[in-house]
């Protein structure tokens, strides 16, 4: 991969435009997280100089570790990857968002740090539109249930939806998953507790952004098609993951 982070990054917002645009959207429908998982402190401050200060990160503790090298910079981390229960302290010492609510027990132990911290937090719920055993994310059907639960929780500001559409070259397929989850979103709008609240689809990584952004993702979460390919595949850093991200 040739130029530098500043100049992909240029590149991906243009073709963000180019997406909006040909689907009847505004120019600006979609805004880019960028993933910076496995790059350095020295390499994301690159992307910061560049004017790209909303970041991801799958894992807590090199995202936890890379917050305090970056401190005092104008970054807003989500989490965007499985979170256990056992690091929401962790987490919460530098996301401002998690993207993959999936399950009341997670609801619960942040509700309860963050009743304690006396703050709130921006909050997706995860949705596993692919069908595939392998991913995290309740299945569709189980998303009403799941949002009528969650006001329970006051301290959760639910924004929306995030999904992972399946890993293939299928681009019809692509597009049904985030049909898929343009459709949740649009249902629970209307009939669930947060009501307007859901305005948020983050779908779409460095694969398939563009489709997404075609098919209304509000956000898609972009990483080597800015910092180039991993050296490794993500099985190598986080052999426990159940479903690896492959184009983040």
């Amino acid at each position: 991969m040739t130029g530098s982070v500043a100049d992909r990054l240029d590149d991906v917002r243009k073709r963000m435009r180019d997406a909006a645009l040909r689907a009847g959207r505004s120019p600006d429908a979609a805004s880019l997280m960028l993933v910076t998982k496995t790059v350095g402190a020295a390499r994301v401050q690159q992307a910061l100089d560049a004017g790209q200060h909303s970041l991801g990160e799958n894992k807590v503790q090199e995202g936890r570790a890379k917050a305090r090298e970056l401190a005092g910079q104008p970054v807003r981390w989500s989490m965007i990857g499985h979170l256990q229960t056992n690091k929401v302290r962790d987490v919460l010492e530098f996301a401002g968002e998690v993207q993959s609510l999936d399950r009341l027990r997670l609801a619960s132990a942040l509700d309860r740090r963050l009743q304690h911290l006396g703050r709130g937090l921006d909050i997706l719920v995860q949705v596993n539109t692919s069908g595939e055993p392998t991913k995290y994310g309740l299945a569709p059907e189980d998303v009403p249930a799941f949002l009528a639960e969650l006001p329970a929780f006051s301290s959760l500001r639910v924004r929306g939806f995030m999904t992972l559409a399946r890993f293939t070259s299928d681009q019809d397929e692509m597009r049904r998953c985030f049909r898929l989850l343009r459709a949740i979103r649009d249902r629970a709008r209307q009939d669930a507790p947060q009501g307007a609240a859901l305005e948020t689809l983050s779908m779409g990584m460095s694969g398939d952004y563009e489709i997404a952004i075609e098919e209304g993702a509000t956000v898609v979460r972009v990483g080597q098609a800015v910092f180039g390919a991993r050296p490794l595949p993500d099985t190598h850093y986080w052999p426990e993951t159940r479903r690896p991200a492959p184009r983040a």
